[in-house]
């Protein structure tokens, strides 16, 4: 049987030598960030009127999902004060004085103000932190309104209860869940190499991995747990309204007119995939339905030549066992 060349355990080795972000390295990452931090103690302490509120690292490597080719940490900023410009280039410029004044000893060019952040970039780690501010007004549960990667909007978050969600589901199947998660990323980042039109948000694969698991899919088996996601977006055609009820009631959710349904599990009026078109999804869905078919057809494959040919056009050419 196929399994017998490559199955679980073949994939759990493959991801941690070519997928996982080394936890080593996440250590270093994460101690970069809390450096960071410090450094903005300390002038906070000093400038009282930098009305800093809440510092948190977010994204993948908050989550636990980050895959080994992370060049980029993204910290969010909660910070309020009626000097806090309200125009996005303004707020973009306001953040890059503030942590040039924290690290005088950085070059003008470590601290750059982008559409939706501020990159600091450390020269001895070739490391990135982005630095993405977050409009803070009081809210006890930490909503704030951020910088939208997608079209440059004010967009209401809230990053405790973003890692929250994932942390609680993490927790239902440990080390399972978010080992899918990075390895379907893994498959995204391949399907970007090959077409300059793939696009496959992390958010979106992480919250349709999420249903799945609400629903009762077990992922223990990695072969069979890609499947289920494969599988998922061969049937749903990405067609179905996708959301959740952890912070409001579906009832909340407004009626979207676009292809592509995703919500936000922290702001109903945010659909994840807003800016996807039917085209778009067209080749997500085309890609999975080939995914699938060449799990299974490694799964049947009766020589390991055969099997490790399979996954490779799942994986890429790295994967060899």
């Amino acid at each position: 049987m196929a399994k017998d060349h490559v199955g679980h355990n073949e994939i759990a080795q493959f991801a941690k030598d070519r997928v996982n972000l080394p936890p080593d390295w996440a250590s270093d990452y994460r101690a970069q960030a809390a450096r960071l931090r410090e450094k903005l103690k300390i002038y906070l302490a000093e400038h009282p009127d930098f009305t800093l509120r809440k510092m948190l690292l977010s994204g993948s490597l908050a989550k636990g999902t980050a895959l080994r080719s992370l060049n980029d940490i993204d910290v969010a900023v909660y910070i309020s004060g009626s000097d806090v410009p309200q125009d996005i280039s303004a707020l973009m410029d306001y953040l890059a004085e503030k942590l040039r004044a924290a690290f005088p000893n950085f070059s003008p060019d470590q601290v750059q103000p982008k559409t939706y952040c501020v990159t600091v970039s450390f020269r001895g780690s070739g490391l990135d932190v982005d630095v993405v501010p977050i409009l803070y007004s009081g809210d006890p549960d930490w909503y704030g309104d951020l910088v939208s990667q997608e079209d440059g909007s004010f967009l209401e978050t809230c990053i405790p209860r973003h890692l929250e969600f994932i942390r609680t589901r993490k927790q239902k199947q440990e080390t399972h869940f978010a080992q899918v998660i990075r390895l379907i990323k893994f498959w995204v980042k391949k399907m970007k190499t090959e077409n300059a039109n793939f696009r496959f948000k992390s958010f979106m694969v992480e919250l349709i991995m999420a249903k799945l698991l609400d629903e009762g899919k077990v992922f223990s088996d990695y072969p069979e747990g890609l499947q289920h996601f494969f599988t998922y977006l061969a049937k749903s055609d990405l067609s179905e309204l996708v959301s959740f009820e952890d912070y409001y009631s579906k009832s909340k959710i407004p009626t979207f007119s676009n292809p592509v349904r995703i919500i936000d599990p922290v702001n109903p009026k945010n659909n994840a995939a807003k800016l996807y078109t039917r085209a778009q999804a067209d080749l997500i869905i085309e890609a999975a339905i080939d995914a699938g078919d060449a799990i299974d057809a490694a799964l049947a494959a009766t020589t390991k030549e055969k099997t490790v040919y399979y996954w490779q056009k799942v994986f890429g050419s790295t994967f060899n066992v």
